[in-house]
């Protein structure tokens, strides 16, 4: 079953390309929110992680701050 995944992040943060580019290796679909440009998702990101660095994932309602690569793994099942 697919899971409902948002990354919160921007065009120059390292670890959100990396947390990106570990989805996408994975065949993981995902929504990529620019925080950088959308001051409202920064707001929203900010109330649900109580965190202003990026990257921040939502995985199905649960919040993971940063490129946590065995917690992403964990949440999502992978190998």
């Amino acid at each position: 079953m697919a899971k409902n995944i948002t990354v919160y992040s921007t065009p120059t943060c390292p670890f959100c390309v990396r947390a990106k580019q570990y989805l996408k290796e994975n065949n993981v679909q995902f929504e990529d929110i620019d925080v950088s440009e959308n001051q409202e998702k920064a707001q929203e990101m900010i109330k649900k992680s109580g965190q202003m660095g990026v990257p921040v994932l939502e995985i199905d309602g649960k919040i993971i701050v940063g490129f946590d690569k065995d917690k992403i793994k964990e949440e999502l099942g992978l190998k």
